[in-house]
């Protein structure tokens, strides 16, 4: 087997770190960027770090390739990050770029692993692909569901808390709460697309709940209860956003230092995303439901101006 390569493209490796990082966020179109881009300089780096750090390992386990490659390109990133803990040098130009993040904000290393982990969760056993080399999880338990949760996003909360300077008990809990209410608000968005790669992250006890017997993704999405599942699915995402209002009520009523805007920005466009989905319904899954980049921009400048918008 070849040695699994941590830069995954040449522009990945061209410039500084931070240059390369902030790159990858920027090609991807995501939500994330436009709070990112206001952040004070070094902050903005730590993130974009963060991000692209996400990003590099997510395609790891999403393009075409065998499962037992897909693990060696993940431990490659493991030892990467237990190497610059200890105090290595990095080896690509994303590990130089985390480094720098590491050292400024005390990143937990178990957080990246964390990431790590939930990423490792959405590749099949060795043989359990649909011929591409993808799959993954179909149909998981809701505790499984909810440790891929913490894992793939609470992971990235909790590093960005470090990086806004708020590392506090309330905090962690805002992060946690946001973290889960984003990745079900993804998880509804992107219903059509996981399909097509032999993924349904859609619970068991839900699609049970509305007679749905089946875990095969184009079976489940065809099936006429289908809106029930979602629409249960999008409640418990109600309710994670509404905990992460309430834990952050409570820090600012604690008067907790350092400023959580980004994180505001994100509560607001990722729930006026879930209200629009919902409002779309569950059977029309062709029609994309987005957040427009002139949205995202205004709602980013008016959080960081301490204006946050309803969501």
């Amino acid at each position: 087997m070849p040695q699994p390569s941590l830069d995954s493209t040449q522009s990945d490796t061209a410039g500084s770190p931070a240059a390369a990082a902030a790159a990858v966020t920027g090609r991807s179109g995501s939500t994330f960027y436009w709070p990112m881009l206001l952040l004070p300089r070094s902050k903005r780096a730590a993130m974009f770090a963060i991000y692209a750090f996400c990003r590099r390992i997510d395609d790891i386990a999403d393009e075409p390739g065998e499962p037992a490659e897909k693990r060696a390109a993940l431990d490659a990133w493991r030892t990467e990050i237990r190497g610059l803990y200890a105090g290595g040098a990095p080896s690509s130009s994303l590990g130089a770029a985390l480094k720098g993040a590491i050292e400024r904000y005390g990143l937990p290393r178990g957080e990246l692993e964390a990431l790590i982990d939930g990423m490792a969760m959405d590749i099949p056993a060795d043989g359990g692909t649909d011929g591409n080399g993808s799959g993954g999880m179909t149909g998981p338990a809701l505790p499984t569901l909810r440790l891929y949760c913490r894992r793939v996003a609470g992971a990235v909360g909790m590093l960005a808390i470090r990086v806004f300077d708020r590392a506090d008990a309330s905090t962690e809990a805002f992060a946690l709460a946001l973290g889960e209410a984003l990745q079900l608000t993804n998880i509804l968005r992107d219903l059509t697309e996981d399909a097509e790669i032999g993924r349904l992250y859609l619970p068991r006890e839900l699609l049970d709940d509305a007679g749905i017997g089946s875990s095969d993704p184009a079976a489940v999405l065809a099936h006429p209860n289908l809106p029930q599942t979602c629409e249960a699915l999008a409640v418990l995402a109600e309710e994670r956003f509404a905990e992460a209002r309430r834990a952050l009520a409570e820090g600012q009523a604690a008067g907790r230092r350092g400023s959580l805007w980004a994180a505001v920005a994100m509560m607001v466009l990722y729930h006026r995303l879930l209200v629009r989905l919902r409002a779309r319904g569950w059977r029309d899954l062709d029609r994309r439901v987005r957040v427009g980049k002139r949205e995202c921009a205004l709602v980013a400048v008016r959080c960081a101006l301490g204006y946050p918008p309803a969501a």
